[in-house]
């Protein structure tokens, strides 16, 4: 058999396949594929036939309450870490090392805060999408417009790169084109919004991460066999500098610190579990309060696990390629594709372990896009479609089509979207920058919503528009700047023989017992000496002007730095603004807030006289005396699990002056 040498090719959509094998010692790894993919696809379309049928919006939106605690435990794990994390947090070891792994920190921290700050508040105001919230909150449809378009736009960017990251694998190792991938992926997300709703994509993200668990944990052991055992992967890491922690360095141009990975991810975390239409509608498929703040603690545990265990990948994986890297020897291009090729270097012996491994990539992308695109699509029909005129009075089995129709157009976006993100680098930078630069005002404008009891329209969306402005302006101003080309922890090919990667990977001109590398290094990189992780992250262009400065400030901060515009902005225009008019109802506030209002800057505050209707299961209306307080607090009573009456009959508040 002719070998072929293991290159992966540029995002220019060329259809030529880079295969290192060919396509009959590839035939288990196709049929495997072809097969965990259609199972996967089967859960929607079961679902459809012979599951319990979507008699409702509600039934589509929240799943009706029918999804066990574990199922959506693991979900929740799964829509936060996604397959960007399976592929890329084993390159970022590999190659920078584990100062990324500490924005677990602000992950777990984030948990708490949401389960007794945001989720107390709208748990039970029977809304369909989260921003409706602000509606309630503000009384002003550009507030909530700003934050759903906000939410839309990145849940958009982001999922062109979630769509696009197994791309690469498949096209460099299975031969798959770019173009078919993507449009794969896209298909059958289309399949399973029009069929399963939000149950099919809980069942598939347990699949999902089932599969990738078990790929992870054969992955670990298969390093660890060739390597000596798990001691000697952790001192060969520790060695060569690759379990860096605690690095509490306060200059802002480092691209992570212990420092920045804790505080961005925080406000990132927050944004998203709290703010986030995905997240928010996973809470409200619950049937109570207690139930969700459960789920959340239980989840910091197993978010843990999952998380690190991708850095456990890729210790394993730059520990077998300690003396002989890939990517200085010229087999691989980006170093994305290092968890690929050790897959298909070292599992060779096993007929179809390559076909699972790019299938679970494959469904990992799906999975997620299925579980965006249901809430991008309930999010634009609530909050841009359903108040115009001409929709008026439309039937739930019609508002329920809308939705899903919604939700093809955005998955052919994404698709597009997809097509460019090529150009990005890398696919956790590309997410990290995305997640980051969008995530400060949303998170602003709901704790000026939750805790400021002064807040009013005008600051809320003077804020938000003010965060958005600022956090653009450091976003494009830092592709303005010539900034030296990230280097990457040192590398070494000094070990390299003919034994080191596979036969069928092996390229003709190295099968001599020993060989040259013919490749170059960076000319950035010096190899030899101590390696600071400062010098490997640092962002900080030449000269060092205070707008070059402010431009060259990591991402990691722009949720800070946006969040942080957005409330003093906000807050300060809500002071100088605020009128007798600016009424609602004390429970669309947290309590906390509501005790210490005489502390917040602006007027004595007054609230609106309420009446909260509740709607059982029989649909009769309940006035709010009969709403204990302790169904409040334990959120016993959940308005959208009611799934008998259509949602849009609901009048959750009726205020009076």
């Amino acid at each position: 058999m002719e070998n072929l040498t293991y290159k992966s090719t540029d995002p220019s959509w060329s259809d030529g396949p880079t295969m290192s094998k060919d396509a009959k010692s590839m035939i288990w790894d196709y049929l495997v594929f072809v097969i965990f993919v259609i199972a996967s696809t089967f859960v929607a379309v079961y679902s459809r036939f012979f599951g319990p049928k979507e008699k409702t919006k509600a039934d589509f939106v929240f799943a009706a309450g029918k999804v066990s605690m574990a199922a959506m435990m693991l979900s929740i794990a799964r829509g936060t870490l996604g397959v960007r994390s399976f592929l890329g947090y084993p390159s970022e070891l590999f190659y920078r090392g584990s100062t990324m792994w500490e924005t677990l920190y602000g992950m777990v921290l984030a948990y708490p805060i949401v389960c007794f700050v945001f989720v107390p508040v709208y748990f039970s105001l029977g809304i369909t999408s989260v921003y409706q919230y602000l509606d309630l909150r503000f009384k002003s449809r550009l507030v909530r417009c700003l934050a759903s378009g906000t939410y839309i736009v990145r849940q958009l960017l982001n999922q062109g790169v979630t769509v696009f990251t197994p791309c690469v694998a498949l096209n460099t190792v299975i031969g798959i084109p770019y173009w078919a991938s993507i449009c794969g992926i896209t298909l059958v997300s289309i399949i399973f919004t029009i069929l399963g709703g939000l149950k099919a994509a809980i069942l598939a993200d347990v699949m999902q991460g089932l599969t990738m668990i078990a790929v992870s944990l054969a992955i670990i052991v298969q390093g660890c066999i060739e390597v000596g055992g798990f001691g000697a992967v952790f001192e060969r890491n520790k060695n060569d500098g690759r379990l860096d922690f605690l690095n509490f360095n306060m200059d802002p141009t480092i691209r992570v610190t212990t420092t920045s990975a804790l505080v961005g991810q925080l406000f990132m975390s927050l944004s998203i579990f709290g703010c986030q239409q995905n997240f928010v509608q996973r809470y409200c498929s619950m049937d109570s309060q207690k139930k969700v703040t459960k789920t959340l603690m239980y989840n910091i545990p197993v978010i843990t696990v999952l998380f690190s265990l991708s850095w456990v990948v890729g210790m394993v994986v730059y520990a077998t390629y300690a003396t002989c890297d890939p990517y200085s020897s010229g087999y691989i291009e980006k170093f994305d594709e290092v968890l690929p090729f050790f897959v298909e270097d070292r599992f060779n012996y096993l007929p179809g372990i390559l076909g699972l491994f790019m299938a679970s990539l494959f469904n990992g992308a799906l999975s997620l896009n299925v579980s965006n695109l249901n809430s991008l699509a309930t999010v634009a029909f609530e909050d841009f479609l359903k108040p115009l005129p001409c929709l008026k009075g439309m039937t739930d089995k019609q508002q329920l089509n809308t939705i899903k129709g919604i939700g093809v157009l955005l998955g052919l976006v994404i698709m597009g979207i997809s097509f460019g993100v090529g150009l990005l680098d890398g696919v956790i930078e590309s997410s990290m920058l995305v997640t980051s630069a969008t995530s400060g005002p949303l998170l602003g404008v709901f704790i000026m919503a939750l805790l400021i009891p002064c807040a009013n329209w005008k600051g809320a969306s003077t804020g938000v528009i003010a965060g958005h402005l600022v956090t653009l302006w450091i976003t494009f101003g830092r592709l303005t700047i010539e900034k030296p080309p990230t280097p990457h922890l040192p590398l070494s090919t000094e070990g390299c023989t003919n034994t080191s990667f596979n036969d069928h990977i092996l390229k003709p001109e190295h099968q001599t017992s020993f060989w040259t590398i013919t490749t170059t290094t960076p000319a950035s990189i010096n190899y030899t000496g101590n390696f600071s992780s400062d010098i490997i992250n640092t962002t900080r262009a030449a000269p060092s002007d205070p707008l070059t400065q402010l431009y060259s400030i990591t991402y990691m901060y722009y949720s800070l730095i946006g969040c942080f515009i957005s409330i003093l902005v906000g807050w300060t225009v809500s002071y100088f603004t605020g009128s007798e008019r600016d009424l609602y109802d004390e429970e669309l506030i947290h309590p906390i807030a509501r005790k210490m209002a005489d502390f917040f800057p602006g007027k004595k505050r007054r609230y609106e006289e309420k009446t909260l209707n509740k709607m059982p299961r029989n649909g009769s209306m309940i006035p709010s005396a009969s709403v204990t307080n302790m169904e409040r607090k334990c959120g016993s009573t959940n308005l959208a699990f009611t799934q008998d009456v259509p949602l849009e009959q609901m009048e959750v508040y009726r205020t009076k002056l």
